[in-house]
């Protein structure tokens, strides 16, 4: 299986780590509108409360992305050593491919 991705962001180790944190958007969702039309990387939505009760009820949703914090939904990320990184030269924007095989599995 093959599928075309778009380069969203490019992180480096939440841990200091040598490696970087590729997330990836799919050109299905950037083509059905799902994000931003000006922009096809999204942008930061922010959520207003009035008060502390309406914060504390609301928590949950922007903690599972609603509010643009947290893990996004739509979002594919791939961890990828530097020496691959340097190697590949990706930057935000490009187009990727991904593609997923299994391995034959011989004998027992």
């Amino acid at each position: 299986m093959k599928r075309e991705f778009v380069i969203k962001s490019i992180d480096s180790a939440p841990d200091g780590a040598p490696y970087v944190v590729v997330s990836l958007t799919s050109i299905k969702d950037l083509k059905e509108g799902t994000q931003n039309p000006q922009s096809p990387f999204g942008s930061p939505k922010v959520m207003g409360f009035s008060n502390m009760n309406d914060m504390m009820k609301d928590l949950n949703k922007m903690l599972s992305g609603m509010g643009g914090m947290g893990m996004q939904s739509g979002v594919t990320q791939l961890k990828l050593e530097m020496h691959e990184y340097k190697e590949l030269s990706l930057s935000v924007g490009d187009k990727v491919f991904l593609e997923l095989t299994k391995a034959e599995s011989l004998g027992v």
